[in-house]
């Protein structure tokens, strides 16, 4: 075997079936000299090496031993040891072995992670110190997401929520698609966010702010007329609260589509909204959105135009001036755009679906036949997610208008 350092690392070693470690150690002869004993230790190393490539634990285990029976303090065969027994879930076998390790070259980051996630299945409180030292100085990306997960576990446990966020975020910049991750990191965020809310709860329960969280949180339930109601009963509180105008907006608009006395209603929040927070992308894709509605194409043109200027990467933006520019008869300059929206957001099935439609006038077969494809393959996968979501009686995320899945 190798130093920690190099190539062959011992942990990396997967132990598929159970390890016998060996009772004894090979004889040694006394009065071998300095260079023979030497030789023998890189000879059982090379040959435990061989072991574990060919997935020989057991046999490994005897070489092992045979090098400590030479030299008791040899890092390589204590940390090789530990590993073996970790992977064979004797935690406590591995921590006095990963301790010799160490104890003989203080160096072995990847040895000292693994010593703290034995020691925090055998809760031992010495585990968060070992994980904290060696989370950020891991290059190894399996071990540093099992560390950092560990580490996450002990914060969590701890209540200290904001230091397990600090944790997940790097994990999820790490590997933003690992399950695991993704698990952890939306239960930590959750209680965060559960326990600022019940903050909030207790010390402004009659204040704007808390009018606005019950309004949002029915938007997640479903109930837009009770998230505008309760948006209402934050302005009455507060009129000029940052945000809230535009959030109303979009819950009138969303419940009432088609209805003009909701498109006006609307529309108003909307002025109210730039007049007090300022203009942004996402107020003019609204406003881009109502013009749309009111079959003004140039207005709403307009509107998606400005929204673009205000951010290029929105695909709101992208998506309503691709919609507008179709409907304009214009499907080179709508084709390109919505391929910008489809960079943004690339599970966007709308963005799909429009485009699809927009090859197809261009006489695009296979691009269209594609976009269709991917537009039927992603609203499948979003609507067993809707129907996940609906289980927790929470609202799916996504577009609020409705696609047709009718030939383009």
């Amino acid at each position: 075997m190798t130093k920690e350092s190099q190539t062959n690392k011992p942990h990396e070693v997967v132990v598929r079936f159970g390890v016998a470690l060996l009772a004894g150690a090979l004889a040694v002869m006394p009065a071998q000299t300095g260079a023979s004993r030497s030789a023998g230790i890189q000879d059982h190393l090379r040959k435990a090496a061989v072991y574990l490539k060919a997935n020989d634990p057991n046999s490994a285990v005897k070489e092992f031993n045979a090098v400590l029976a030479l030299d008791p303090k040899n890092a390589e065969a204590n940390a090789n040891l530990g590993v073996i027994a970790f992977f064979q879930h004797d935690y406590r076998k591995a921590s006095q072995y990963l301790r010799n390790a160490l104890a003989a070259d203080p160096s072995l980051i990847k040895t000292r992670a693994l010593l703290g996630i034995c020691e925090k299945r055998l809760g031992d409180r010495s585990a968060q110190e070992l994980l904290e030292k060696s989370f950020p100085a891991l290059k190894d990306k399996r071990l540093q997401i099992q560390t950092g997960l560990e580490l996450a576990n002990i914060y969590y446990q701890q209540g200290s929520l904001d230091r397990a966020v600090s944790v997940m975020r790097s994990l999820v910049d790490l590997d933003p698609d690992n399950v695991e991750i993704l698990y952890m990191a939306q239960r930590v965020y959750s209680d965060l966010a559960d326990d600022t809310l019940n903050k909030l709860a207790i010390l402004a329960p009659d204040s704007a702010r808390m009018q606005q969280v019950i309004a949002e949180r029915l938007i997640n339930g479903g109930d837009l007329k009770g998230a505008t109601e309760h948006f209402r009963k934050a302005l009455e509180i507060d009129s000029h609260l940052p945000g809230v105008h535009y959030e109303l907006s979009e819950a009138i608009l969303e419940s009432a589509p088609g209805d003009a006395q909701a498109e006006a209603a609307a529309e108003q929040e909307l002025e109210t909204a730039v007049k007090l927070d300022g203009d942004s992308s996402r107020t003019e894709c609204e406003f881009g959105k109502i013009a749309f509605l009111r079959s003004d194409p140039d207005g709403a043109y307009a509107h998606y135009s400005r929204a673009f200027a205000l951010n290029p990467g929105d695909a709101a933006a992208q998506i309503g001036l691709g919609r507008v520019l179709a409907t304009m008869g214009k499907p080179q300059e709508a084709a390109k755009y919505l391929r910008m929206a489809i960079q943004s957001d690339p599970l966007n099935d709308e963005a799909h679906f429009r485009l699809a439609s927009v090859s197809k006038s261009l006489q695009l077969k296979d691009e269209s036949e594609k976009e269709l494809r991917l537009f039927r393959e992603i609203k499948e996968a979003k609507e067993r997610l809707s129907g996940l979501y609906w289980q927790m009686n929470k609202k799916p995320p996504g577009p609020k208008e409705r696609i047709s899945d009718a030939e383009p």
